[in-house]
């Protein structure tokens, strides 16, 4: 089976949002990830539903909502109004996790839980078979562009293994300093899923990275 490609948007030249998500859609990406900030969660701010909304009249992928901000249950419609197949929020956001991947099924989306680098995979011993994707961040959210931590590897591995032990069925998704290198060591330890951003959208050929990146 092909590594799933999910380039994320941050990435894109917003002064020409269409041009690129119009090559993505020529593309084999599968998704596109769309990183939503509030600049407290986080210490940035991206975009929010009216930009997603344009997306979803143009874009013919599957969007992958990863939103990186406090209490994100609180969005929960706002997301599912905009045809997101994915809503992946941060565990460290969540003291009430399990109310919010109920919620998010709820509304007919996919429930995914993201966890920062300095969380371990432990701690979704419990959660793990309700959940249809975990999210490993491989550099500190907030920024595109940053330094790949090399530890993701092992904490793929560890995932992976509990997956298998529990019988669930969660994809395992990683964000953060993807390239060839990093994603081959990463589709090697068990992920199934790459977000690709300034690797993608930097490449002097976006299409041929992101089907490189497919035949991992």
């Amino acid at each position: 089976m092909s590594t799933i490609v999910a380039p994320s948007l941050l990435a894109a030249d917003f002064l020409h949002l269409e041009r690129d998500v119009e090559m993505l859609n020529r593309s084999e990406a599968d998704w596109i990830h769309l990183d939503i900030m509030d600049g407290v969660f986080v210490p940035n701010i991206s975009f929010g539903f009216p930009v997603i909304h344009q997306l979803k009249s143009i874009t013919q992928k599957p969007l992958d909502a990863h939103l990186m901000i406090i209490s994100p249950e609180k969005f929960a419609d706002e997301i599912a109004a905009t045809g997101a197949a994915y809503m992946n929020v941060h565990y460290e956001a969540c003291p009430h996790l399990h109310r919010v991947v109920q919620e998010i099924r709820k509304r007919g989306m996919k429930p995914a839980v993201t966890l920062n680098p300095h969380t371990p995979v432990s701690l979704l011993e419990e959660i793990l078979p309700d959940l249809e994707m975990v999210l490993l961040m491989s550099v500190n959210p907030g920024f595109g562009g940053q330094r790949f931590i090399e530890g993701t590897v092992r904490k793929v591995a560890l995932l992976k293994e509990m997956i298998l032990r529990r019988n669930a069925q969660a994809l395992i998704e990683v964000d953060g300093g993807v390239n060839l290198e990093t994603g081959r060591r990463l589709v090697d330890a068990g992920a199934d899923v790459l977000v690709a951003g300034s690797f993608v959208f930097s490449s002097e050929d976006p299409e041929e990275t992101i089907r490189q990146l497919r035949a991992l």
